[in-house]
């Protein structure tokens, strides 16, 4: 037998490599608090060295590090099969967390992480690994996206944009209008391996109802009036890569019988035509709407939901990821500016901070497009407050003492006391929930955001919590 063959002997420890050494220490102790060994590693080439002659039970490892990077490191493990392998980044992108999960990762923790969740994901990983050996993904150089947002809820879209992207599955796309659906799809397009196939987008509620069984089919010249040739439909055009449905839920109910054969027998016929043709694309739809209310209603067919919504990705509005708009507001502005040929812009931090208070119905896009204007319209290098003046989701924004005004008058109308302290509790409340909202339940952002020291922010929080326990009398 060939002794280089023999793979070295199995440990029980897990083993964490990260060359920030704060990171490791408490990450290290969160696990060994949870009952495992762990041995720590600054740098991937000495966790290799110590890989010749002893195995792990699992790995985590950061991505970016002097040296040999953590995706370098994946590789190499997944040469010598050294097991399950955990991936933590700072940078939480959907190239990231794919790249990761396509050199075989098995899961992704995007920095800063609860260590409760970590653990978890550890204990999780370790389970799995009992059952079955981790499947790897191949890996390839993809271009970058345009997908922005550090908040946790983008994180999970970006975690699950990697984990599902290499399937073929079907994916249903959920989020209000504007959360940036054709993105998603776009995102899962170029992290699958039909990267190097056509991306399709087809908007049903754009198409009148008599002309999009063409539009999705084709059509043979002589099908109807004024069809002088034939003309591919999008499931031709898409071939073998992903096909992109936008608000499926407005498709009429015919056409939704169409696309369920095409589904389910992967064949259709272009219109007046006779030749059967294989739909091969991968389906991935769209709404605003809720599907399942569409359903109830009779407007849309349940075998075709349940064709659609194999996988479902649901976006949140902007409105819960206002940590994001600061970052997404900066990257508009620039975007704008340099799309238009116009001289740069900044934010300056209180605009950010009045920008990331308004309600956005129309969610990233309507941002978008008010950095658009904004890049035109507003004079000066700097972007100030005042440029915002009029600016509001649900119109112009009033002086908000008005509203105080008005309450307080109510109040004494009605011989009400105590109005000043429940005001300013009902404010300090209110300046509590929308700054620890801005950035992500974070207590020392948001009081450095509201100029209070962070105990500060502590013992208010402390004393609303206690207020609302407080027995009613």
């Amino acid at each position: 037998m060939n002794d280089a063959a023999i793979p070295p002997p199995l440990s029980d420890e897990i083993w964490v490599v990260d060359d920030d050494r704060g990171i490791r220490f408490v990450l290290a102790a969160a696990l060994r608090d949870a009952g495992h060994r762990v041995r720590e590693f600054g740098d991937a080439t000495s966790l290799l060295a110590v890989r010749a002659t002893l195995r792990p039970r699992l790995i985590v490892t950061d991505v970016r590090m002097p040296g040999l990077s953590g995706l370098e490191l994946l590789d190499e493990l997944r040469r010598l099969e050294a097991g399950p392998v955990i991936v933590m980044s700072a940078f939480t992108d959907v190239a990231t967390a794919a790249a990761a999960y396509r050199a075989g990762a098995v899961d992704y923790l995007a920095k800063p992480f609860d260590l409760d969740q970590a653990v978890a994901a550890v204990n999780r990983a370790l389970q799995d690994a009992c059952r079955s050996e981790p499947a790897s993904v191949p890996g390839s150089a993809l271009p970058p996206n345009v997908l922005l947002g550090e908040s946790q809820a983008m994180r999970e879209v970006f975690r699950l944009i990697g984990r599902v992207a290499a399937s073929d599955l079907n994916v249903l796309i959920t989020g209000e209008t504007g959360t940036g659906k054709e993105l998603v799809a776009r995102a899962l397009h170029e992290e699958s391996r039909r990267h190097e196939q056509p991306f399709v987008a087809l908007n049903t509620a754009a198409i009148p109802g008599e002309l999009l069984e063409s539009e999705l089919f084709g059509h043979e010249a002589g099908a109807f009036t004024g069809a002088s040739r034939r003309v591919p439909g999008r499931f031709e055009q898409a071939e073998a890569g992903t096909l992109f449905l936008d608000e499926i839920g407005d498709m009429p109910l015919l056409l939704q019988t169409r696309l369920l054969r095409v589904l389910a027998g992967g064949e259709f016929y272009r219109v007046g035509g006779r030749e059967l043709l294989r739909g091969r694309a991968r389906i991935v739809a769209a709404t605003h709407q809720d599907l399942d209310a569409l359903v109830s209603a009779g407007r849309f067919r349940a075998d075709l939901r349940h064709r659609l919504d194999v996988i479902r990705i649901s976006l949140p509005s902007l409105r819960q990821r206002r940590g994001d708009i600061p970052l997404l507001a900066t990257h508009f502005l620039a975007t704008a500016a340099h799309e238009l040929g116009l001289p740069g812009k900044q934010f300056t931090p209180d605009a950010l901070a009045r920008i990331s208070l308004l309600d956005f119905p129309g969610n990233v896009r309507e941002l978008e497009n008010l950095c658009r204007r904004l890049a035109v319209v507003a004079p000066g290098q700097w972007i100030m407050p005042t440029d915002l003046d009029g600016v509001n989701a649900n119109g112009p924004v009033g002086d908000w003492t008005e509203g105080l005004r008005d309450w307080a008058g109510r109040a004494l109308a009605g011989a009400e006391s105590d109005i000043r302290a429940r005001a300013m509790e009902a404010m300090d409340k209110a300046l509590l929930q929308v700054a620890l909202m801005a950035h992500d339940g974070h207590r020392q952002r948001a009081a450095a955001a509201l100029g209070v020291g962070r105990n500060t922010l502590t013992r208010k929080l402390g004393a609303s919590r206690s207020r609302r326990s407080r027995p009613q009398e």
